[in-house]
């Protein structure tokens, strides 16, 4: 016989699941045009779906250079990802145990990116970038870098405030070394974090626009500057859909991975993650 506690846990989950079918809908439905819009070679009113069907669109995406575009995208999301979650994360964690003099000071530091209008902040560092000789690409990557801390900081932050470092002395005890303690015991810990770190990163460098455009100054074309380029002046509807999908995909991959990696990390008992 079913119990109240029982049937009220049944409940939820029926609502939990509900919740999540709504959401997957709410936000895949912008993406329905989108996607009937890539593979049209014909869509004209009052049609309600495409009249003539084809790959048409793949050659002219190609064409206008959506695929290294695309590459260059990745790369610079990566670099951005790896950088800013290895900064956010040590900064959170000199922070949360005290190690920072002027702890305020530093954080409010860390959060001035979000504060500050994004178009003049990097009109006045493109200057300084300018005067400096430094590269385009390397200029990209480390205001994007910058742009990305207080997201990955914030973050790792949250996940020290949780953090037991009754493990990593324990460890000690037993004979660890700091790199033994680093691989086996902090790192397993806080994996879920950098992942979610790591991707709100992935995240700001990939969906930027205006510090590529004007720090890179033309030299470095990622996807979104290939996107509003052609949308501004292709006319071609079926190849600015298919690379704005593109544009959605890679995002959405990684999200789910996340998801799932930090689903499988909460399976495990703590002993079996550092073991």
């Amino acid at each position: 016989m079913d119990s109240p506690l029982t049937r009220s846990r049944g409940a939820g989950k029926v609502v939990r699941r509900a919740l999540a079918v709504a959401l997957v809908v709410w936000f895949a439905l912008p993406l329905l045009p989108l996607l009937l819009w890539s593979f049209a070679d014909s869509w004209s009113v009052p049609a309600p779906l495409p009249t003539a069907v084809g790959v048409r669109s793949v050659d002219a995406a190609i064409a206008f250079g959506a695929l290294p575009a695309l590459g260059r995208s990745l790369v610079l999301g990566v670099v951005v990802a790896i950088a800013a979650t290895a900064i956010g994360a040590l900064a959170a964690r000199a922070l949360t145990f005290g190690a920072v003099p002027a702890a305020r000071a530093v954080s409010v530091l860390l959060l001035a990116p979000i504060a500050l209008p994004p178009f003049a902040a990097v009109l006045g560092v493109n200057v300084v970038l300018l005067r400096a000789h430094v590269p385009s690409v390397i200029g990209v990557a480390m205001v994007l870098t910058v742009m990305a801390l207080p997201y990955t900081a914030f973050v790792m932050r949250t996940a020290y405030g949780a953090y037991d470092r009754s493990y990593e002395e324990e460890a000690r005890l037993l004979g660890a070394g700091r790199l033994q303690v680093f691989r086996r015991v902090q790192l397993p810990l806080i994996a879920p974090a950098l992942a979610r770190a790591a991707f709100l990163a992935f995240l700001v460098a990939w969906s930027d626009y205006i510090v590529t455009l004007i720090v890179g100054g033309g030299e470095v074309v990622t996807l979104p500057l290939v996107v509003a380029s052609a949308a501004a002046g292709l006319g071609n509807d079926a190849a600015v859909s298919l690379m704005s999908l593109s544009a959605v995909a890679p995002p959405v991959l990684l999200l789910l991975g996340v998801l799932a990696f930090g689903r499988r990390r909460r399976a495990l008992p703590v002993k079996e993650m550092v073991a």
